[in-house]
């Protein structure tokens, strides 16, 4: 299930603190994505299970998810950002050996997905500065009313008009997020190279996939591999699904993320050739090969 025509990169935590130590010597980590955790709302392994995978993480952690979140250098002027901010961010950090983030893209106001922001907001107070979070109006809003402090330790910033974010011109739209309600997707672009996150999405319309279209890479959140709850209870693709949805979209490579305890990645699920199941640490090029 590898991807083609891209390059990735897993590198361990010591790995990753040299490279660190190396961009402050002056050699600069550019047009990278990295996975922070790739698991679903309840992570990997689910505390009160104990099915194949759950077993599986605990005693190997090959499974072992955090969640969905995803940690950006861009342009080489710019500082890294990630999107998303979920109650695994501190662990995160440490995964990978860093101490501080200052700019946040949150595509939808659930726990998953937020859950980190009073941890965010100490170390911003602790460090005397304000963070930027960038998300649409909505999604502000109720971030703002279920942590109405946060307010004195970053700067909230709207995306529902087309920001400039390291680098990159950045659109948000609106997805449906099945019995859920809503999420937002991001699509990053600049000359040459562009590519989405989405998450958190089901059933999605004409409307919705436009911008999905033309990508060079695609980050999908897939919970199942063949989910069989009723449609109407549901909130994220399966894989099976997804792959239907990929052959209309045509990207030319695609992530799978936000993958529950249904997902072994050991497995081999049969998929399309150029998708690849995410894991934690994962380091892709946001560049032409």
């Amino acid at each position: 299930m590898q991807k083609q025509g891209a390059r990735i990169y897993n590198l361990g935590k010591q790995n990753f603190l040299e490279s660190t130590a190396s961009d402050r010597e002056g050699i600069t980590v550019m047009n990278q994505l990295t996975f922070l955790g790739t698991g679903d709302a309840m992570g990997v392994p689910r505390v009160y299970c104990d099915c194949a995978v759950c077993t599986e993480a605990r005693l190997t952690g090959i499974n072992q998810r955090k969640r969905s979140s995803v940690l950006i250098h861009s342009d080489g002027a710019s500082e890294p950002f990630m999107i998303d901010c979920g109650p695994d961010w501190r662990s995160q950090m440490e995964d990978q050996g860093l101490r501080m983030v200052h700019t946040l893209l949150v595509t939808h106001a659930h726990f998953d997905h937020i859950g980190g922001l009073p941890e965010w907001a100490d170390a911003c107070r602790w460090l005397g500065v304000k963070g930027s979070l960038y998300a649409p109006r909505e999604v502000i809003t109720t971030i703002q009313s279920q942590f109405p402090w946060l307010s004195a330790h970053m700067n909230f910033l709207e995306t529902d008009d087309d920001i400039q974010l390291g680098g990159w011109n950045v659109h948000s739209w609106k997805v449906c997020h099945g019995k859920n309600g809503y999420s937002y997707a991001y699509r990053l672009e600049r000359e040459g190279y562009s590519w989405a996150y989405c998450s958190d999405a089901i059933d999605l319309k004409e409307a919705e996939k436009k911008p999905l279209h033309g990508l060079d890479l695609l980050v999908l959140g897939t919970s199942f591999v063949h989910e069989l709850a009723e449609f109407s209870t549901r909130s994220v693709y399966d894989m099976r699904e997804a792959q239907e949805l990929l052959r209309e979209l045509k990207p030319g490579c695609t992530y799978f993320t936000h993958m529950s305890h249904d997902v072994d990645v050991q497995q081999n699920y049969d998929l399309d050739p150029g998708i690849t199941l995410a894991a934690t640490g994962m380091k892709v090029q946001l560049d032409s090969v």
